[in-house]
């Protein structure tokens, strides 16, 4: 089983009680009553790719 960070807030009202949802990676917010998951999509700065001007 590997580790994974846990969120602080609800991202959509701010709160802090939150509970892992285990059969899925996600986690439910008990204030707003919503269900989120977090996925982690790299480190550093995206690259952006320079169009051709015409």
């Amino acid at each position: 089983m590997s580790e994974r960070a846990a969120p602080f807030y609800c991202p959509y009202c701010g709160e802090e009680n939150l509970e892992p949802l285990e059969e899925t990676g996600a986690w439910f917010c008990h204030d707003c009553v919503r269900s989120f998951s977090l996925k982690f999509l790299g480190v550093g700065a995206p690259q952006t790719h320079k169009e051709n001007p015409r």
